[in-house]
């Protein structure tokens, strides 16, 4: 795989973190994670990682750490400013043990600025980047998207960007870098056509009454008969004539104009067929309508068969829908860590303290004293 070869630390936290290392473990690095408990049944990223639950506030501790850092090309954290350094695993130390690592930083405010030490979560995040203010309905107040646009792509995604950067970098000059990524930043980088938009026609309304927003009839969602979904978004004048033609409309109907009467139009007419049934319509034409998929259908649509959009439920070792990685590569194809075989906590322990040293005997005296986290106490 790609990065076949990259050792990463990652210590534990939640969406972004794990996604991040989630990114790098699918593409063919291993991927370590630092964790406070063992089996941690929070983080539903960590399949194709391998764990090592450890008391951080044992100097013993720390130290393994820091073996570990020192052999690794990246490590990612996910704390507040000063929470490292206070660890004893700041930036200058671990860059003085090992120059060539990538240290990488992922918060919502970033290590700097008036907000860097508060609280926050993705909505809070998306809210300062200024991309929560463009989403909504018309007259509604702003609508955070679950929590994707900061937590995922502009943490974790942006994140996983940053640190590839700096390997590349690395080739050049033989030396890491910390890399410092900011959710809000990350949000708003990723909202960066949004902003530089605002000029073109498409916008100057208010929330939810422009193109893409909502206000738009030619490019929403409309119920059906059986209370499921479609997509809409026949933006170019051929699209939308064959969408008038699939709704048994006169395709010459002007497409600008007389929206709440057009949208108005629209969900009577969609409501008198089941989502199937328009799709039979809609099957071999440019209207550019699909379905919305529920979760639960996702992975036998045609399409998604097709291209392997989602893992064979049969060959996963969790009870769920899961995504295959993304983008296909030709040579060396990423592997989704959900197709690991789950493997016992002791022994990833004694695999990843090998590594720097520590055998089995060592593992359960600190076990003992309370330094390595276990689920069951080790025997000799």
């Amino acid at each position: 795989m790609a990065l076949q070869g990259l050792k990463v630390i990652e210590f534990v936290g939640l969406a972004p973190g794990p996604f991040c290392g989630m990114l790098l473990a699918d593409f063919g690095a291993t991927v370590t994670r630092i964790d406070m408990t063992p089996r941690n049944s929070l983080d539903v990223l960590q399949g194709g990682k391998r764990t090592l639950a450890l008391n951080l506030q044992k100097p013993k501790a720390i130290e393994m750490v820091r073996s570990l850092c020192r052999r690794s090309d990246v490590m990612i954290e996910p704390f507040r400013p000063g929470v490292m350094e206070k660890l004893g695993l700041s930036p200058a130390t671990l860059l003085r043990d090992n120059p060539r690592l990538i240290y990488a930083r992922l918060t919502g405010f970033g290590q700097t600025g008036s907000h860097a030490a508060r609280a926050g979560h993705d909505i809070n995040y998306v809210a300062l980047s200024g991309v929560l203010s463009l989403l909504g309905r018309a007259a509604s107040k702003p609508y955070a998207p679950i929590n994707l646009v900061a937590d995922f792509a502009g943490g974790g995604l942006m994140c996983a960007f940053g640190i590839l950067a700096a390997i590349v970098e690395r080739h050049r000059s033989g030396k890491g870098q910390i890399v410092d990524n900011a959710m809000v930043e990350g949000a708003a980088y990723v909202g960066s056509w949004l902003f530089r938009s605002q000029g073109l026609p498409l916008w100057g309304k208010p929330r939810g009454d422009n193109m893409l927003d909502g206000g738009a009839h030619f490019y929403d969602t409309y119920e059906t008969k059986d209370g499921k979904f479609v997509s809409v978004g026949a933006i170019e004048h051929r699209f939308y004539q064959q969408l008038l033609e699939g709704l048994g409309l006169d395709p010459e109907l002007p497409q600008f104009g007389h929206e709440e009467e057009r949208k108005k139009q629209f969900e009577d007419i969609f409501r008198t067929k089941t989502r199937d049934e328009w799709m039979a319509i809609f099957e071999t034409t440019d209207a550019c309508v699909f379905p919305v998929l529920e979760l639960d259908e996702v992975a036998s649509y045609a399409h998604n068969r097709d291209r392997e959009v989602f893992l064979d439920p049969l060959k996963t070792t969790d009870d769920a829908t899961i995504p295959t990685p993304a983008p296909k590569l030709s040579r060396t194809p990423a592997a989704s860590g959900a197709l690991s075989k789950k493997r016992d906590d002791l022994e990833m322990t004694v695999e990843i303290l090998g590594e720097v040293g520590i055998d089995l005997p060592q593992i359960v005296r600190l076990h003992e004293e309370g330094v390595v986290l276990l689920s069951t106490a080790p025997k000799l």
